[in-house]
């Protein structure tokens, strides 16, 4: 039995929000999961790319059989679905695969041929955006794996907070974690990672807008390179 289904049934969310996101700012991570398992219950979920499978890793220790959507724009590289499967396969998480509501095919045949290119964010919102709104509504809140040291739309975030867009809780437990956090992490878990990290995609979107980095670059300079665009608009 969850916080929520017991003394304070009516209890606000956005209240939820301003204690939580005071008392647990610079929480060791695992207590922020614990904190939010033990408010939320089963109605919380775990979003994952697909880049790797560390914020997988640490949420299933705390709440094994979480639900993890995955959003499936069709864009995909291979080495991202294949990480997919092998989540599915190794963790204990219920993975959902969530898809937009036309295929790619009948995409371009009512917008035309390679939006990505021509008008990107329009492109995210419809393969993205929009269908991960729809399956999160089932939920009051969702973990997410940001980091503050990803782009600068994310330095001011909160460990837990309100998001607005969605009226649900948003808790991003690994928000402080370095990419040294983040690799050590992985190698002393033998936590599973899209092999494209090894091939110069330090990360990785859809195939069509995700290129190589070199060495000492950003290491999101690669997702749609060119464009002047640093998110998707999911964490927007």
């Amino acid at each position: 039995m969850t916080l929520l289904e017991t003394d304070r049934p009516t209890l606000d969310l956005e209240d939820i929000v301003a204690s939580a996101a005071a008392a647990l700012e610079g929480a060791p991570t695992l207590e922020v999961i614990r904190w939010a398992s033990a408010t939320f219950g089963d109605r919380i979920c775990l979003t994952s790319s697909m880049s790797d499978a560390a914020l997988i890793h640490l949420v299933s220790k705390v709440k094994p059989g979480i639900d993890v959507l995955f959003v499936d724009t069709g864009y995909h590289f291979a080495e991202t679905i294949g990480t997919r499967d092998a989540v599915e396969a190794v963790y204990p998480v219920n993975v959902i695969n969530v898809t937009p509501s036309r295929t790619v095919a009948e995409q371009e045949a009512a917008l035309g041929p390679r939006l990505f290119g021509r008008n990107p964010d329009l492109c995210c919102h419809l393969r993205k955006v929009e269908p991960l709104g729809r399956a999160l509504e089932g939920y009051m809140a969702w973990f997410s794996g940001i980091r503050r040291d990803e782009t600068a739309s994310r330095r001011d975030r909160r460990v837990v907070e309100w998001d607005r867009k969605r009226g649900m809780v948003k808790v991003n437990p690994i928000l402080d974690w370095s990419q040294e956090d983040m690799d050590n992490y992985i190698e002393d878990n033998g936590v599973l990672v899209n092999p494209l990290h090894y091939d110069d995609y330090p990360s990785i979107g859809c195939a069509p807008c995700t290129s190589p980095v070199a060495p000492g670059e950003d290491p999101r300079s690669g997702r749609w390179a060119g464009m002047g665009k640093t998110e998707c608009g999911i964490h927007l």
